[in-house]
């Protein structure tokens, strides 16, 4: 089972049903035990930094974000989902994020629209042939696909990075750092690539944890 982590924020039941309809056993939770419990976890989000901080902390179901990666259970966050795993967002400067990823999320670029309300394409990063490769987040999305993005602002570009986007300058658009995916952009939203990608990691919750 794939536990979306419903914390009152956003249109979270669209990540269940794109797992479903790829052949995940997805299901929107709020129950901290039964999120404890499942094979993968899904961490979406939307909107301002601060609020959903604020909402998945008092949900408690931070703590199960932060179990998964210490247990090396598959996780992905998407959009928000991905921000809240670093260190923090100049969005609301005083709000702690959970400290997954490091680093802080700044604004997109001066000279461009914010929010990044459109399609783009995915550059896989350099050194990011892990992630192109079978059983990888970029596994089958071919080699620059589009995909769908909101957001004002973005996660330093590191190591971590795995694919970016060209909005004024690279933007941070997906990672992988040990069991952690995550994507910038909206798998859910993203057609048939995004769903392959979401067909990616329903496989990935399958396999037994190492």
């Amino acid at each position: 089972m794939i536990a979306v982590l419903d914390y009152g924020i956003g249109n979270l039941r669209s990540a269940e049903k794109a797992l479903q309809r790829v052949g995940g056993d997805a299901v929107l939770t709020a129950d901290v035990d039964v999120a404890r419990a499942a094979a993968g976890v899904v961490l979406p989000g939307v909107g301002a930094f601060g609020r959903c901080m604020e909402a998945l902390q008092a949900s408690g179901l931070d703590k199960v974000v932060l179990g998964a990666v210490e247990r090396g259970t598959p996780l992905l966050g998407i959009c928000v989902g991905m921000q809240m795993l670093y260190d923090g967002s100049d969005e609301n400067p005083g709000v702690a994020g959970l400290g997954v990823l490091p680093g802080v999320l700044h604004l997109l670029p001066e000279g461009v629209k914010r929010p990044q309300m459109q399609w783009n394409l995915l550059e896989p990063a350099p050194g990011s042939a892990g992630a192109s490769g079978a059983g990888g987040l970029l596994d089958g999305l071919g080699a620059q696909p589009w995909v769908y993005f909101v957001h004002s602002y973005a996660a330093p570009i590191s190591d971590d990075v795995v694919a970016t986007c060209d909005y004024g300058g690279p933007v941070a658009a997906a990672v992988v750092r040990g069991g952690v995916w995550a994507t910038q952009f909206h798998p859910e939203k993203s057609g048939p690539v995004g769903l392959r990608l979401l067909a990616n990691f329903a496989r990935r919750c399958e396999a037994p944890t190492p």
